[in-house]
Order: C-alpha cells, then sequence, then structure tokens
C-alpha cells in the first residue's frame, strides 16, 4: 500500500516515524511563526500537506501523547478523520486542557497520523439486534476492575 503526499507550501515537512515499529506518523506544525494556545482555546494548525489515501482506509489524526500527557495539548475533536476522497489540507484542531498557555513552534510535531481500514457495511432495518450476555449495559456495566 502506497499513500501518496502533497507538498502543499514550501516549509511543508513530510510526515515522519520515529521508531521503525509506530503505528503513527508525526505531522509537523506548518506555520510562520509561534502559534500560542491560551487555556480553554481552540486553535486549527496547518500541516501544508494533502493526502491520498487509499480506498477503503483513512487517515486517523491522534493526539501526541506527550503533548497531551505533558501540557494538556490535545485533538479538539478526539481523533480526526481524514476521508479517502478528501483532498485538501490536513489540519489539525488542538485544544488546551490545562491551566497555562502553550506555544506551537513553526514545524513543531503536533499530532500523529494512523492509516487504517474503515469498513463500510450494508445498514440493514431490523426489529431484533439478537442478544449477548452483556445486553445493554451501558458505562460502568462490566465493572471497575
Amino acid at each position: 500500500m502506497e499513500l501518496k503526499i502533497k507538498l502543499l507550501r514550501e516549509n511543508a515537512k513530510l510526515p515522519t516515524r520515529s521508531t521503525a515499529g509506530a503505528a503513527g506518523m508525526d505531522l509537523y506544525a506548518c506555520i510562520d511563526e509561534s502559534v500560542t494556545i491560551a487555556p480553554g482555546e481552540l486553535r486549527i494548525i496547518p500541516t501544508g500537506i494533502a493526502v491520498a489515501v487509499p480506498e477503503g482506509a483513512a487517515a486517523f489524526l491522534y493526539a501526541r501523547s506527550g503533548l497531551g500527557v505533558k501540557h494538556g495539548i490535545c485533538l479538539s475533536n478526539g481523533v480526526g478523520v481524514v476521508d479517502c476522497d478528501y483532498r485538501g489540507e490536513v489540519c489539525v484542531g488542538l485544544c488546551n486542557v490545562s491551566c497555562e498557555s502553550y506555544t506551537v513552534e513553526p514545524l513543531e510535531r503536533v499530532a500523529q497520523m494512523v492509516i487504517a481500514p474503515v469498513f463500510v457495511p450494508d445498514l440493514v432495518l431490523t426489529d431484533d439486534l439478537g442478544s449477548t450476555d452483556r445486553g445493554e449495559g451501558g458505562f460502568g456495566s462490566t465493572g471497575k476492575r
């Protein structure tokens, strides 16, 4: 499988994997100057790239664990989804859930992108979903441990 990538700006950087076993590719902030995200603020950070995700897959954008755990910087929509038919710039919506401002620097790694298969099932309207041991048990129904 291949992932076609188009650089949209002169200072854009190709995604990279930090290790051979990394599932995600780091995405870089393609900005000309620093961007400060205040506590509670949302900002869209461009990456300067567009991708052609293979049909039957999607690119999923996740927070970088270090930014999230150490600085409270996470994706504003939880997980970003880049569909296989989208050809525009990949941008990352970041939010600051900490109590301190955080400054994103040009070419800083701001998210990670994972390419994964997507299953598109046929929808079947029914009155019977079948039964399971869990049934309709929702939040917390399987216990704390």
